[in-house]
């Protein structure tokens, strides 16, 4: 497909999504928005496509969030109607794994997007926060309700209340980033290793634990095992059960078909 703001990249299994508006910093409009959701459905109907990375163009910005432009002339029914939160489910729901890889701010909705990711690896210089009272309104993509499940809500409170914004080490230590990296140019390379190394492992397998995980934390213990044994269940009658543990006792990598 042609997009304008954003580039698509299949390399091998892996996709790599680069919001691509370096001049505004990858702000996030409409436009962006629904190329966003263009690409991550095309994703969803790839079985080749085993892993996402989403990443940001230019160095300054993974996303630095909403144009204010556009904000200031936004009405309120434009905002109940508004579709990025749906956005945002399609790809924390999406079945395959999708890595986040910032480098530079992720604030506000950008924030949201790589709250929304399975996995964010940062560079040292990236920053974070959700700063919207500071225009008067709130996170309005899933941000006062993804953020307290990744920190805790004390720390969620914290960060949307004063509109704080982060570095990346201490994104890191209160566990809104999963691993932060030194330079740019060791960000790519780690979330592609990252990626590598998911996809080796049983895809099935793969997609049912991040159904199950994320179905689990919305949910109470009893109720999150039980999808657990279900799930588990689903992975013992595929065919990628059978060649995992016959390749662990015949001592050989597994040649995993989704099956």
């Amino acid at each position: 497909m042609a997009y304008q703001n954003i580039l698509v990249q299949d390399q091998k299994g892996i996709c790599r999504i680069t919001l691509n508006r370096p001049e505004k910093r990858n702000a996030l409009d409409n436009p962006t928005w629904n190329e966003i959701r263009e690409a991550f459905q095309w994703i969803r109907t790839h079985n080749d496509i085993q892993v996402a990375i989403l990443t940001g163009a230019g160095g300054k910005s993974f996303a630095s969030g909403a144009d204010i432009n556009t904000l200031q002339q936004r009405t309120a029914l434009q905002i109940l109607y508004s579709g990025t939160q749906t956005v945002l489910n399609e790809i924390e729901s999406l079945s395959k794994p999708v890595i986040a890889a910032i480098d530079g701010f992720a604030l506000g909705g950008g924030c949201e997007l790589a709250m929304a990711c399975d996995i964010r690896i940062a560079t040292a210089r990236s920053k974070f926060g959700l700063p919207e009272v500071n225009l008067g309104i709130i996170p309005g993509g899933g941000g006062t309700q993804r953020l307290q499940r990744l920190v805790g809500i004390g720390k969620a409170k914290e960060l949307i209340f004063t509109g704080a914004i982060i570095s990346a080490g201490q994104a890191e230590h209160i566990g809104l980033v999963n691993q932060v990296v030194e330079s740019p140019e060791e960000l790519l390379p780690a979330a592609e290793e990252m990626a590598a190394t998911i996809q080796k492992k049983g895809p099935v397998a793969v997609s049912v634990a991040k159904i199950v995980i994320n179905a689990g934390a919305n949910t109470d213990l009893a109720s999150g095992l039980l999808l657990e044994r279900l799930a588990e269940t689903v992975a013992f009658s595929t065919e990628d059960r059978m060649e995992g543990t016959t390749a662990f006792l015949e001592k050989r990598p597994a040649t995993f078909k989704g099956r």
